[in-house]
């Protein structure tokens, strides 16, 4: 639990069956994910996939870390691990957003087009391809740097954004969420959506084997 705590990994019990978490915490580095915490969650991916244990997310990450480090440790080389894990389960893949989900964060903790089988929000959720301050800021430029106050009206369009675009309705219109539910039914919904995938199936055509990022 003391390697790369920004990410959350463990095993449970949901109705009496053994389930794998994977959760960001946002406690630690705000929840960004470094490329300890993609080895991390690409390792325990493919463990419950080996042993057919079915795969919970609790997404709340801003992002996948950039920087002159993580370019020097291979951020891609290792963030590349967590799409490959995901990309080659065959397990169930149930994904609740509890709070941030951006930009490529979003594929590495397993949405609809990673595979996921079902994927849930929160009220609460925050989904974008970047957060509403860059966003903003550059999507309103010209407006933002000819009023007579840029920095009151850089907020004011920060907010605009966020309530037009960074919210869970708006995703669940274009079919990358499949239900928003209330924090309280979370286990409940779940429960239920195991239920359904538990004779899940895929067929893949047959190949020796795939071609990992090492």
């Amino acid at each position: 639990r003391d390697f790369a705590p920004n990410m959350i990994t463990g095993f449970a019990r949901l109705n009496g069956e053994v389930i794998g978490i994977i959760a960001n915490n946002p406690m630690y580095i705000a929840g960004a994910i470094d490329y300890n915490a993609s080895d991390k969650l690409a390792r325990f991916a493919r463990i419950c996939d080996s042993f057919n244990i079915p795969l919970l997310q609790f997404q709340d990450t801003p992002a996948v870390m950039i920087g002159t480090q993580q370019e020097r440790m291979g951020i891609i080389r290792h963030g590349s691990k967590m799409l490959y894990a995901y990309s080659e389960a065959t397990v169930p893949i149930i994904t609740v957003i509890v709070r941030k989900s951006y930009a490529g964060a979003q594929l590495c903790m397993a949405n609809k087009p990673m595979g996921a089988d079902y994927v849930v929000a929160w009220p609460s959720a925050e989904i974008g391809s970047v957060g509403p301050a860059t966003a903003a800021s550059v999507i309103f430029a010209k407006e933002i740097s000819a009023a007579e106050n840029p920095e009151e009206a850089k907020q004011r369009k920060e907010k605009e954004y966020t309530e037009l675009f960074i919210n869970p309705y708006r995703a669940a219109e274009r079919g990358y969420i499949d239900e928003i539910i209330e924090p309280q039914d979370t286990r409940r919904v779940v429960i239920h959506s195991l239920e359904k995938l538990k004779n899940k199936k895929l067929e893949r055509p047959w190949r020796k084997h795939a071609n990992m990022q090492m």
